[in-house]
Formats: structure tokens, C-alpha cells, sequence
């Protein structure tokens, strides 16, 4: 399942993510294969969502979400 995937409210585990560019900005801001994730907030149109990883929010485009791999928890 990808973190596009993911329903409001619903928290996962980050398994891997894809890409090396996107991978790297994305383990910069904390968001690592093992990390727990929490969709928080969609925007109006679906697109971008917001992200809960640990204490930090994160904003990402449904089109790099779609690169993250995870597992629900």
C-alpha cells in the first residue's frame, strides 16, 4: 500500500520509500522506514495532504506520497 492510499485518521508504518532524490529530502524531515505515520488533513481538492511524523507535520503531494510504501498499523 502507498501513502497515497492512506484514509484520514488512519496511522501506518513507513516500510521503504522510492526514489533516491525524493527519499533523501524525506529521511532529511524525519520520515524513515520504521517511523510512524498519521494522515491528518487532506487539502480541499485532494491535493496536497498533511502528515503527522512524530512530532512534526509534513506536507506532501499526492504524487510523492504515491512513492512511500507502507504498512497500516
Amino acid at each position: 500500500m502507498n501513502l497515497s492510499e492512506i484514509k484520514l485518521g488512519q496511522h501506518a508504518i513507513v516500510r521503504k520509500v522510492n526514489g533516491d532524490i525524493l527519499a533523501l529530502k524525506l529521511f532529511e524531515m524525519g520520515m524513515l522506514p520504521g517511523e510512524t505515520v498519521e494522515l491528518e488533513n487532506i487539502a480541499p481538492f485532494g491535493d496536497p495532504i498533511a502528515i503527522r511524523v512524530g512530532e512534526s507535520k509534513l506536507c506532501l503531494r499526492l504524487e510523492d506520497a504515491a512513492h512511500v510504501e507502507i504498512e497500516l498499523h
